[in-house]
């Protein structure tokens, strides 16, 4: 008799989890923070694999909560992807850069060689350039924006500091000073997607990639400002 009315009970339900209406079965309470911060991780990764038109439902899936939950979170989709590019595009970089670029303490090889095997390692990931690339290619703002808010800034940095070791003049074409330095910036940039998009490049060591290519264009730095000069 009493194993029958403990089988009729049934065994006793686990603490913070339930099958509510709408709930995803076996969702777990979390504290908001901690919920809206685990959104956030998962939405990063979820979107460098689907691109920028991945669907919130199935977002809300892997995240194990329902949809209705992800936008007491982010209202809408686009509020979403403003945090993925305020954590994910530009909390990559690092502040510290544009000061230790300008140390003029050390020769201006070193700065720059220790700038970009950082900025590979740190920000140039297979999960970062995916979602720039996917960001480009669905016409968001993310690209444009990163360049114009981080990389502008960089460009000019390297710029001003090769000229001063260097003790020559630069155009004042602001366009012409940014070419000048995309022809480092972009081919470590893209050796980066060869990398992690195109897996190509994987023999060769990021140190002396990164070598090659400072060496390349300090060496070739003269011959640049006389092009511009029109010489």
């Amino acid at each position: 008799m009493q194993a029958k009315s403990t089988a009729a009970r049934g065994a006793p339900k686990a603490r913070g989890t339930g099958n509510k209406p709408g709930s995803p079965q076996g969702s777990v309470r979390m504290p908001f923070n901690k919920r809206r911060a685990q959104i956030l991780d998962v939405a990063t990764d979820f979107f460098a694999e689907n691109g920028l038109t991945g669907q919130t439902r199935q977002l809300a899936e892997k995240c194990g909560i329902s949809q209705r939950l992800l936008y007491r979170f982010f209202p809408t989709k686009e509020d979403l992807l403003k945090e993925v590019y305020n954590q994910e595009i530009l909390g990559a970089f690092k502040a510290v850069w544009f000061v230790d670029l300008q140390d003029r303490s050390r020769p201006v090889s070193e700065r720059l060689e220790a700038f970009y095997r950082d900025y590979l390692q740190s920000t140039l990931t297979r999960k970062w350039l995916r979602l720039l690339l996917y960001a480009s290619l669905a016409e968001a703002n993310m690209a444009p924006d990163y360049i114009a808010a981080i990389i502008m800034q960089v460009l000019e940095v390297v710029m001003r500091e090769v000229a001063h070791e260097k003790g020559v003049s630069l155009p004042e074409e602001p366009a012409l000073l940014h070419e000048m330095a995309w022809t480092l910036h972009g081919a470590i940039s893209h050796y980066a997607i060869r990398r992690h998009i195109y897996q190509s490049s994987l023999s060769l060591s990021e140190d002396q990639v990164v070598s090659m290519h400072v060496r390349v264009f300090l060496a070739g730095f003269g011959d640049m400002i006389d092009v511009c000069r029109g010489d």
